[in-house]
């Protein structure tokens, strides 16, 4: 959900700061419901799946197979998912995927996009041609929903959960929290994927999205409160005390052009995983 803006800039706040400048905290759902309902989704819309992800599922499918060893699809969740484009590039490679949003409008053009997606995929959902819906097509699920409630959970645990542009979007003082429902949501054998992203944001200047430099690692691994108190002065608290350890922590070849270069994929695994 972060801006498609440079926010290297140093002519002020951008459009996405400004909304949510004054507005308090247990407000923040709203303001992005706000923003949908507004026909502002450009703030933070791609136009297309993420070509990290794309890569590192195809490259990988060691790690990323989408069919469990009993023959069953396998389950993702997408937070924060917009209007669905990782969701569907997901379900065309045999994933069954839910995306979750808090806006109503937001999962309604998501079902539409699916629909016309699946029906007919174009090209950018693939990395080659030999990969073109090799494992079948899974099914989509799109849920409204808050993602710190549980009632669009209906008990699921997730076998891929998937982070981009979702830790950026929220207020720095929920970061425990967040870090502490994605342990509650993924399998002891499922894999959290976060595309790290802003990381050339200084960390300490307002948001969203608010720069990322450290705080997956501050927050999964070392069970810290992932929060910079100072310019330069790294991420608060935790020595390994985490929930999570890093699996890989790569640069991907492809990316948004957002990322300016900078993006880094972490692939994060529960401490009491089988996962190799």
């Amino acid at each position: 959900m972060a801006s498609t803006e440079d926010n290297r800039s140093t002519d002020g706040p951008t459009r996405l700061i400004k909304h949510f400048q004054g507005c308090e905290i247990e407000n923040h759902t709203a303001g992005w419901s706000n923003l949908w309902d507004t026909d502002n989704s450009d703030l933070w819309d791609r136009g297309k799946p993420s070509p990290a992800l794309i890569d590192l599922i195809e490259q990988r499918r060691d790690l990323f197979h989408p069919v469990t060893a009993e023959g069953k699809s396998k389950k993702a969740l997408i937070p924060g998912c917009g209007k669905g484009y990782d969701a569907v590039m997901l379900a065309l490679h045999g994933f069954d995927v839910y995306g979750l949003d808090v806006s109503a409008k937001g999962i309604g053009l998501a079902r539409e996009y699916a629909a016309l997606e699946l029906a007919k995929p174009q090209a950018y959902n693939f990395g080659s041609a030999e990969t073109n819906q090799v494992d079948g097509t899974g099914e989509v699920v799109f849920l409204q929903g808050d993602f710190f409630q549980s009632e669009w959970q209906a008990g699921m645990q997730f076998d891929l959960i998937y982070d981009y542009t979702f830790l950026c979007a929220l207020h720095p003082s929920m970061r425990p929290k967040w870090a502490s429902r994605m342990a509650d949501l993924l399998s002891p054998t499922g894999m959290l994927v976060c595309l790290e992203f802003p990381l050339y944001k200084d960390p300490t200047l307002p948001g969203p999205p608010w720069g990322l430099e450290g705080v997956y690692w501050n927050l999964l691994v070392e069970g810290g409160t992932g929060i910079v108190s100072e310019k330069g002065d790294g991420v608060g608290g935790g020595q390994a005390g985490g929930r999570f350890r890093r699996l890989l922590h790569i640069k991907p070849e492809r990316s948004y052009e957002n990322g300016r270069g900078t993006d880094m994929l972490g692939i994060y695994v529960k401490n009491n995983s089988v996962a190799q």
